[in-house]
């Protein structure tokens, strides 16, 4: 097993004062690695990451919903944005994924919940978990980095 060090840097001085900002995350016992870089042609939406109850070999992608510790989806293109869709049992949640930058996410059980279009109040309760994970780049080529780490338990 072994310890994933994920680091966040922004380095930034604006009017001669520093802003910048170091953080580091560890965790500990990662049993399993899935990494993966996806060509999206243009007009296809495309299934990058399946969670279950348990590891599937015969669809591939498919990890533990209970295992999964760390997520993380970067859009690779120079210059179009991909649409990422974080999809659940009953709900789902859609962020535009510009050129360049990254979505992460820890824990994919009991990890969204989705609100009525016009709710404004959030409740932060009914979070379910993650069933798959959907790009669409839209009328553009897209591609895109998936990096999932997971425990052993």
């Amino acid at each position: 097993m072994a310890t994933l060090k994920v680091k966040i840097q922004e380095d930034v001085i604006l009017d001669n004062q520093d802003y910048s900002s170091k953080r580091v995350l560890e965790i500990a016992s990662i049993q399993d690695v899935f990494k993966r870089i996806i060509t999206i042609p243009t007009g296809t939406d495309a299934t990058i990451a399946r969670f279950d109850a348990a590891v599937s070999t015969s669809v591939v992608g498919t990890l533990d919903v209970d295992l999964v510790k760390y997520v993380r989806v970067t859009n690779l293109h120079a210059s179009n944005s991909v649409n990422l869709a974080v999809v659940g049992d009953t709900e789902n949640f859609q962020v535009l994924l510009e050129a360049g930058k990254s979505f992460m996410m820890g824990s994919v059980n009991d990890a969204i919940v989705a609100e009525g279009a016009t709710d404004t109040a959030p409740g932060f309760t009914g979070f379910e978990e993650v069933s798959h994970m959907i790009v669409d780049p839209g009328s553009n080529e897209g591609s895109i980095e998936i990096f999932i780490a997971s425990t052993s338990s």
